[in-house]
């Protein structure tokens, strides 16, 4: 219980900052109050959070893959990073990014993921529209400013370059995790698969009820935010919605998959990839 109460400690003292803030959707939406991936977006203004997350190393991925531009559901572009699988397929994952950006490291991900899941086209998603940050300052305003409706926009834009016919499995970490289950709610019938690194679950049974599969949700046991409260309920609504869910639980803090973080842990960090890409061989069916 007080890892709970640590957690809406720092939500409440964040709420005002949030609600100031027009670019946050739910400032257009009041009666609602903030989403899932809001409320983890207002945690940027928690100092304990954002001192948790040191400035990554430099590093430039020299990978393949390439730039590609696409129309967004809201009239304008977004770019994302896609490497296309050796051969014709409608298999995609869709790769969303840290509170940090579509930086070279993702890149790096999306070329590990498109090297184990071959026949699988691969598309890291940028949800900042171009920005990277190289501080935690510049990170926690870049997660804060994003529009719900502007992320959906890009997500359901980039469901429409993969086409109708795509089968479409997400990932994503911290900020991204909470897009990866939000992804999987907006690409309908076309999603098979959805996998989230201690990111801020869905809370809404009624969404969750239209989830065409099945969560694999990593957890870190001395996450602060991500904490068991939150893995508890999550477990709860997605019983109550009937969908299945499986939990991979470390002794680890927040962020311990990223190799730029100080409490990065190698072997939990490759046996939770390894659960990962199992998961998204599975559910994308590959050989």
């Amino acid at each position: 219980m007080k890892k709970f109460w640590t957690l809406c400690a720092a939500l409440l003292s964040v709420v005002s900052v949030a609600s100031a803030q027009t670019s946050m959707s739910c400032c257009a939406k009041p009666a609602a109050g903030p989403n899932a991936t809001e409320t983890f977006a207002m945690l940027a203004s928690n100092e304990d959070f954002s001192g948790g997350h040191d400035a990554p190393l430099p590093f430039r991925y020299a990978g393949g893959g390439e730039m590609i531009e696409f129309t967004t559901t809201d009239g304008g572009k977004s770019k994302a990073f896609e490497i296309k699988s050796n051969t014709r397929s409608d298999k995609y994952l869709f790769v969303i990014h840290e509170w940090w950006g579509l930086n070279d490291y993702i890149k790096q991900e999306a070329a590990r993921f498109a090297k184990e899941l071959p026949g699988t086209n691969v598309i890291a998603l940028d949800l900042y529209d171009g920005q990277v940050a190289a501080t935690a300052d510049e990170a926690g305003k870049l997660m804060q400013a994003v529009k719900t409706a502007r992320a959906e926009a890009i997500i359901k834009g980039a469901l429409l370059h993969a086409g109708p016919r795509a089968q479409v499995a997400s990932i994503g970490w911290c900020f991204g995790g909470g897009w990866s289950l939000q992804t999987a709610l907006l690409a309908g019938k076309q999603a098979v698969g959805a996998v989230m690194y201690y990111g801020m679950p869905e809370k809404d049974v009624a969404k969750l009820k239209t989830l065409n599969t099945d969560v694999l949700m990593v957890f870190a046991k001395q996450d602060k935010w991500i904490n068991q409260e939150v893995v508890t309920e999550f477990e709860k609504n997605m019983k109550a919605a009937k969908k299945g869910l499986t939990v991979k639980a470390y002794d680890a803090d927040h962020a311990f998959a990223n190799p730029s973080n100080p409490k990065y842990s190698k072997a939990m960090a490759e046996d939770a990839h390894a659960a990962s890409v199992a998961y998204l061989k599975a559910h994308l069916k590959l050989k």
